[in-house]
C-alpha cells in the first residue's frame, strides 16, 4: 500500500466518521441530555437522603428514581415523595 492509497484511504475514513456524527448528532444529544439529568437526579436523591434525619424524607438512591427525577425535574421528586406517602 504506498503512501496515496493510504490518504485516500484516510481521507474516507475521516469522511465517514463525519457523516456519522451528522446523523447520529441529535440522538446523542438527547442521551447525553439524559444520562446528565439521571446524574443530577442522584446527585438529589443523596442531598435529600443526608438531610433525612433533620426533614424525615428519606427516599432510595436507585436508578428508576433518579431516572425519574432526571426526566420529570421537581414534579418527578414531588412524584416519589407522594408514591412513597400513598404506600
Amino acid at each position: 500500500m504506498d503512501l496515496n492509497q493510504k490518504i485516500i484511504a484516510a481521507l474516507l475514513v475521516g469522511f465517514f466518521i463525519i457523516a456519522l456524527i451528522r446523523v447520529f448528532r441529535t440522538p446523542l444529544r438527547v442521551a447525553l441530555k439524559l444520562l446528565l439529568n439521571t446524574l443530577l437526579g442522584f446527585l438529589a436523591l443523596w442531598v435529600v437522603n443526608l438531610t433525612a434525619a433533620w426533614t424525615g424524607i428519606a427516599l432510595g438512591l436507585n436508578l428508576l428514581n433518579a431516572l425519574v427525577i432526571g426526566i420529570l425535574g421537581l414534579p418527578g421528586f414531588v412524584l416519589l415523595l407522594l408514591v412513597q406517602w400513598v404506600l
